[in-house]
């Protein structure tokens, strides 16, 4: 019988099984940020057991509050900063040198191919964008991970998530994992691993294949996994370049990853990409989901543009394409964040900040802190967001307000319009 994506990485990285269907793995990366680090860290203290299994394979980052907005977040992270400099780990990214950590860890080239990665985090599926399993993980999990650099996982079925055809002109990635969402619904995946494949993620960008790897997590998925090709390997080159001799070589190596021809899924879905159109999400679940044309009208209060979900280039690139030659509505306050200083140079290389201003947005630093209602970009009781994020729980940009999750294009015609509306791009 052959094997999945994610039973071969499994495979490669099982030191111990101590239970039927248990695995403990060996980890290729601890990812680690300021907010769920810490109290693994102090406990870690309070034990005797402040160490760390190779403090190269440890990157951490100041990302959820950024610069400190109060005396707690100041402790996290100096928690954080007398850590890495303790145990001399050279990939801290501190304040200014910081991003959102699933956008800044893959353009550090930190994540390759069949690497296991866990972090304190549940949008560490991001990572499986590469043909990796990265996992969100509790506390205890993290303390261990970053004492032992091991991991205990149950068998993770798989489902496979065939995505067929051609986007059509104005609809993005962000429309297809909403898409997939709803059809799989908020527990449809629970403890499994989603692979994605077909035609539409091969044509699609790393940045693409990373919005629909970090919104699996929001079916109930423990990771979202797209194969390695072409476009993988063109990514990674300037990191791996010394490794191979070639592309091919690169290839052929990550390939091993693939799953088997005859590989058993509990769930085969096959979408058509072909036939979608912008969409949005309303109420408080990510599976409750519409398509825009049947939202338009929605009045908002403020648009988000940013976050580990669509906080990069291609995203600004697509937003900043509506926003061109308009003014956002007076009705509405614009937001975006880079997500990290590589992308914040570029944006403002290329004029997409100028865009963003002349248009009305406020420009804000690398960070997380809208997402999930901690700063920059906090909503009051009663106000309404169309935000380019992930999740859209009640409350989860701030008590009593509600969030639209829909694409960079999608927010920034809203912004615009001043309620949901399709951007110009869409032609259908």
């Amino acid at each position: 019988m052959g094997k999945t994506a994610v039973e071969k990485i499994f495979d490669a990285h099982t030191v111990d099984q101590p239970a039927p269907g248990v695995y403990v793995l060996r980890l290729d990366r601890v990812f680690c940020h300021e907010i769920t680090t810490p109290i693994a860290l102090n406990d870690l203290v309070a034990i005797g057991k402040d160490r760390v299994f190779d403090p190269d394979k440890i990157k951490a980052v100041i990302d959820h509050v950024t610069p400190a907005k109060d005396s707690k977040t100041a402790e996290q992270g100096k928690t954080m900063r007398d850590w890495a400099r303790r145990h001399n780990i050279k990939d801290f990214f501190d304040i200014g040198r910081n991003g959102v950590c699933h956008a800044i860890f893959p353009e550090k080239g930190f994540v390759r191919p069949g690497f296991t990665i866990i972090m304190g985090d549940s949008h560490t599926c991001t990572h499986g964008a590469f043909g990796a399993f990265a996992a969100g993980v509790g506390t205890t999990d993290l303390e261990v991970g970053i004492l032992k650099g091991v991991c205990t996982m149950r068998h993770n079925d798989s489902i496979k998530v065939n995505l067929n055809g051609k986007l059509p002109e104005g609809v993005y990635s962000k429309d297809v994992i909403l898409s997939v969402i709803k059809l799989l619904t908020v527990n449809g995946a629970t403890d499994q691993v989603i692979e994605f494949a077909g035609e539409a993620v091969k044509n699609m960008s790393m940045e693409a294949r990373m919005t629909l790897s970090n919104m699996a997590i929001e079916a109930g998925a423990t990771c979202g996994i797209c194969y390695p090709d072409e476009v993988t390997v063109d990514y990674l080159w300037e990191f791996i370049k010394d490794e191979f001799p070639s592309k091919e070589a690169a290839l052929k190596e990550y390939s091993k990853f693939l799953p088997d021809p005859d590989a058993v899924y509990s769930k085969v879905l096959d979408l058509d990409v072909s036939t979608l159109e912008p969409v949005t999400t309303f109420n408080y679940k990510p599976d409750q989901v519409k398509t825009v044309r049947e939202m338009t009208g929605t009045p908002v209060d403020q648009v988000y543009i940013g976050s580990c979900t669509n906080g990069r280039i291609e995203d600004l690139r697509i937003a900043a394409k509506v926003l061109k030659g308009h003014k956002i509505s007076d009705r509405v306050r614009g937001i975006v964040s880079p997500a990290t200083p590589k992308i914040y140079a570029q944006a403002l290389e290329e004029g997409l900040l100028k865009i963003f201003s002349d248009a009305g947005f406020c420009v804000t630093n690398p960070t997380c802190g809208a997402c999930l209602g901690m700063s920059n970009g906090v909503l009051a009781n009663g106000e309404v967001c169309a935000s380019t994020t992930n999740r859209n729980f009640n409350g989860r940009m701030g008590k009593g307000g509600m969030v639209h999750l829909m694409s960079p294009a999608t927010a920034a015609a809203t912004a615009i319009a001043g309620h949901i509306v399709n951007s110009e791009l869409y032609k259908g």
